[in-house]
């Protein structure tokens, strides 16, 4: 990796554990398919290294405000879920994981911009935890369908319960991905080197989250993983 990739990928986790911290998700979102393109070794496993860490900071913050039944439902969807993803990983050869991860992306961008609100029954709830098993183990993108399913949560609430669903749900993906093999020293490496680059991001979230609107930042991080999905999926015909 080269110094200009690597200062590519710590601005990117900077911004994306400022959107996590100020809104719940969107670390897997902005960072997994950056990470695709500079190497495919490091998605989804370091970008689910770093999101554990950001969203175990979050809890710590904001924990009591959390649905913890809910979150407890749809964390019984997220457990097949999970084992479907890590499976994926282990047979889906680079280039088709690159293109899953960018069709992730869109599909959950598109799904936003549609402005599809399901209805928050137990039902929705574990079938969105197991879509977001596989997609987060898949890809580090789990965001999106857990986002749908409790878009009527306040933000405090929202933010408190998406991070408990995470903080439980990436250990449950780290632990399948390590029994799958994709976890060794290279991962673990640049997880380690990456960890200040998300620490930043966290504590830029505290003073700037009052300033920035929360449309606008939605809008604006949308439209960094909508490009960087774009970009991954024409490096693989390119």
């Amino acid at each position: 990796m080269t110094g200009a990739e690597f200062v590519l990928l710590s601005l990117t986790v900077v911004v994306g554990a400022l959107l996590q911290v100020s809104v719940g998700f969107g670390l897997g979102m902005i960072a997994a398919p950056v990470f695709s393109l500079v190497d495919p070794a490091l998605a989804p496993t370091v970008v689910l290294m770093l999101a554990t860490g950001v969203t175990a900071l979050v809890l710590v913050r904001e924990g009591g405000r959390a649905d913890l039944r809910g979150c407890g439902w749809a964390l019984l969807g997220r457990v097949p879920g999970v084992a479907a993803g890590a499976l994926l990983v282990a047979v889906l050869p680079a280039r088709y994981l690159a293109l899953l991860i960018a069709g992730v992306v869109l599909v959950g961008v598109a799904a936003s911009v549609a402005g599809f609100v399901p209805r928050q029954r137990r039902s929705a709830v574990l079938l969105a935890g197991m879509a977001s098993g596989v997609m987060g183990t898949a890809t580090s993108i789990g965001g999106p369908p857990m986002a749908m399913v409790w878009q009527r949560l306040s933000g405090p609430e929202l933010r408190a319960t998406m991070s408990a669903f995470f903080l439980v749900g990436s250990l449950m993906s780290l632990a399948a991905l390590t029994a799958a093999g994709t976890v060794g020293a290279h991962t673990l490496r640049h997880s380690a080197l990456l960890a200040p680059a998300a620490v930043a991001g966290v504590l830029l979230a505290r003073p700037l989250t009052r300033r920035l609107d929360v449309r606008r930042t939605r809008t604006a991080a949308t439209a960094l993983a909508v490009a960087g999905a774009s970009v991954l999926v024409v490096r693989q015909f390119v």
